[in-house]
């Protein structure tokens, strides 16, 4: 609080060599402006800790001042104490109604003057304080809502994020009749890359075709772990055959990467559904095709991309 940088906006050289005594006596750093635009400047540059602001002033008065202050969002914070030799409540009420914080007549004396300038200077320090803890608070709410629809190991949308974007984009493709699609991946022979290199080498597994993923995608697109070595990516206002151009992108990307830690060549199965489609009633259903889907890419060799068509939703 001693330290406090004061500004006092004072027209009367008399009246502010006093007052600037005081703050001096009291330990504060001074400032002075005598009239409403050149304290406005010493507001922008200098930041006061608080404002001791007289309200009749040459040109811009203290009111004026005061609320081009309030009005700015990196200024309204700082407090303001009006000074005056009017006592009408009417002028007290003014000044409180535009933001002053508090409101000191003419003659003040010493005693007075600082207790103001405290009280003002610690209500500011409390604020001050509860804005970084409400910062603090808002911080770890978005840390915790990040972790609820993050998958830890990967970073990309866990299962529940997936279903919350699925119904999203499935209302939205019954309602206008836009097309979407689903793409279900899954690693091929994942088992055998952990029983053979470990599972520190899956997780890496993983990871890498996550990056694999994400990079062939839109940013429109979502990309979610659906579970164990298994991916679901929503691709919006994507009919099925474009869609297939894209699971394919993916599919040869994987095939092709050398993976860190592993010899052998990693492939994936993929299947893939869309809308608008008469026998799709449900989200659930558009999963099930999707998986359908993949499981007979891998009855038909693994490492290789089917859409799911007329006959095999009818089984799905």
């Amino acid at each position: 609080m001693a330290k406090a940088k004061v500004l006092l906006v004072e027209d009367d050289p008399i009246q502010a060599s006093a007052t600037k005594e005081i703050l001096k006596k009291g330990g504060y750093e001074v400032l002075w402006a005598e009239d409403g635009i050149n304290a406005i400047k010493l507001i922008k540059s200098e930041k006061p800790d608080v404002v001791l602001l007289d309200i009749i002033l040459p040109g811009m008065d203290g009111y004026e001042v005061c609320r081009w202050l309030k009005l700015d969002e990196s200024t309204k914070g700082i407090p303001v104490i009006m000074l005056t030799v009017k006592k009408e409540l009417a002028d007290k009420i003014s000044g409180l109604h535009i933001g002053a914080d508090d409101y000191l007549p003419k003659p003040y004396n010493e005693l007075e003057l600082n207790a103001r300038i405290y009280a003002s200077l610690r209500t500011k320090a409390l604020q001050d304080e509860l804005k970084v803890k409400n910062q603090q608070l808002e911080d770890l709410l978005d840390k915790v809502n990040y972790m609820a629809i993050t998958d830890a190991l990967t970073g990309l949308y866990n299962r529940r994020r997936f279903h919350d974007a699925l119904t999203s984009e499935y209302e939205r493709a019954k309602r206008y009749g836009t097309p979407f699609s689903l793409i279900m991946t899954d690693i091929d022979y994942f088992k055998r890359i952990n029983d053979h290199y470990g599972h520190d080498a899956g997780d890496s597994v993983i990871k890498e075709i996550s990056k694999i993923l994400v990079k062939s995608v839109r940013d429109i697109d979502t990309v979610a772990r659906y579970g164990g070595e298994e991916f679901m990516v929503i691709l919006p206002n994507t009919d099925k055959t474009h869609a297939r151009i894209v699971a394919e992108r993916m599919r040869q990307a994987t095939e092709n990467h050398d993976f860190a830690g592993v010899d052998w060549k990693i492939t994936t199965s993929v299947g893939i559904s869309g809308m608008p489609d008469a026998k799709v009633e449900n989200e659930d259903k558009l999963i099930r095709c999707a998986d359908f889907a993949m499981y007979r890419a891998k009855q038909l060799g693994r490492n290789r991309t089917v859409t799911a068509e007329a006959l095999e939703l009818e089984h799905a």
